[in-house]
């Protein structure tokens, strides 16, 4: 997983690869806002960005804005000389992982960005199982679908079957197939995965 770094200081950009590097990360440095973007546009994967609040074409609540509009946007950590506690909640609450004020100690940078590599790759993982959720009720027939909708609402095979206009136990079949196709152990577990789908409601 890849780190970009945008500080538009040489020295502090330089300091910051070295510490990274140092923890066998894969580095890329900018000295701009706009020059990440031209070349974060072609990522295509998880990331983490290491960067600066305040640069001479960006203010990083813009680009963390502009970001969040991309279906890979980065976990950001935040750096600034000179923030304040708005800044720093309007940054958090937009997702920001970290927001560190200058001094930091490498330790706190460090851990910030493990942090965001770590909870990057738990969405991944998230969005992975969740398109495979999709590809197994997506290979459902019309019917089996309407058969999970049935469960999920707490019908019975004998209800779900009156609505069909068909036997129960084309239904107990159906119901069958849909177990199997969405790998569903248990009642329960279907449950969840209807939630996970957005077809079933949760108790919340």
């Amino acid at each position: 997983m890849r780190v970009f770094v945008v500080d538009d200081d040489d020295s502090v950009r330089e300091s910051l690869a070295r510490l990274l590097r140092s923890e066998s990360l894969e580095v890329e440095c900018f000295a701009s806002g706009r020059e990440f973007l031209e070349t974060f546009a072609q990522v295509q994967a998880p990331s983490c960005l290491v960067l600066d609040m305040f640069l001479p074409d960006f203010n990083g609540l813009a680009l963390q804005e502009k970001l969040r509009t991309l279906e890979h946007a980065p976990a950001i950590v935040f750096l600034t000389g000179r923030g304040d506690i708005p800044m720093s909640v309007k940054a958090m609450k937009d997702g920001a992982v970290e927001f560190l004020t200058k001094p930091f100690q490498p330790s706190e940078l460090v851990a910030a960005v493990k942090n965001a590599i770590a909870r990057e790759r738990a969405l991944l993982r998230e969005r992975e199982s969740l398109a495979e959720l999709q590809r197994r009720h997506r290979s459902l027939t019309a019917r089996e679908q309407a058969v999970m909708q049935g469960v999920l609402a707490g019908l019975l095979n004998k209800q779900i079957a009156a609505g069909f206009g068909t036997s129960e136990l084309t239904v107990k079949e159906q119901r069958a197939q849909v177990m199997r196709k969405m790998s569903a152990s248990s009642l329960a577990e279907l449950i969840r995965m209807g939630v996970r789908l957005g077809i079933a409601g949760s108790d919340d």
